[in-house]
């Protein structure tokens, strides 16, 4: 099993730490993973993105041109990244401020309306996590609770208090997460 995954996004969403969180699920399940990091000089506002790959068998290069899924959490991403899913992926997106949705006929696609979620539990820091409750909800290639590990390895311990926060965003990402085309 080889997942190769790119986000992408607005600084200040989460992204990176999106997929350093998917990273380390994935080491503490002793997969090979890669994470890549790529995003602007500006730090929120700017764009940024990354790629995991998460795989059973050792991975030769960190760089891809096609991914078996694609996040995308702006318009921007969307106009960018949405022919770089291999035929048959998954494109996953915030709705929130799309004015062109995905078009693809060959892939899955799915909407997950977290930026509105997160301002109605009153908890926007969750964001990421309420997008990362729905791609494990549609792949979960990673356990839970390796999923809570993995938050624990990336948050700094000072903010180990908002873990019980952060693990309400991902349950509830599971539940609003809905398919708006299947290949």
């Amino acid at each position: 099993m080889t997942e190769e995954i790119i986000i992408a996004g607005f600084g200040g969403q989460g992204v990176l730490s999106m997929g350093k969180i998917l990273a380390y699920s994935g080491m503490m399940q002793d997969q090979e993973v890669s994470w890549m990091p790529s995003y602007g000089p500006e730090m929120r506002g700017g764009t940024a993105n990354v790629t995991v790959i998460l795989s059973d068998q050792r991975i030769s290069s960190p760089i891809l041109n096609q991914y078996d899924t694609a996040i995308l959490l702006n318009q921007q991403s969307i106009d960018k990244f949405e022919k770089s899913v291999k035929p048959g992926g998954t494109i996953i997106y915030d709705g929130n401020g799309i004015i062109r949705h995905p078009e693809r006929k060959d892939v899955n696609i799915y909407r997950i309306d977290a930026a509105d979620e997160a301002s109605k539990l009153g908890l926007s820091k969750t964001f990421n996590m309420i997008v990362l409750g729905g791609y494990l909800k549609i792949k979960p290639i990673v356990e839970f609770e390796n999923v809570i590990e993995g938050l624990k390895q990336s948050l700094p311990e000072r903010h180990h208090h908002l873990i019980p926060e952060n693990e309400k965003a991902i349950n509830r990402g599971m539940e609003i997460i809905t398919q708006t085309h299947s290949a």
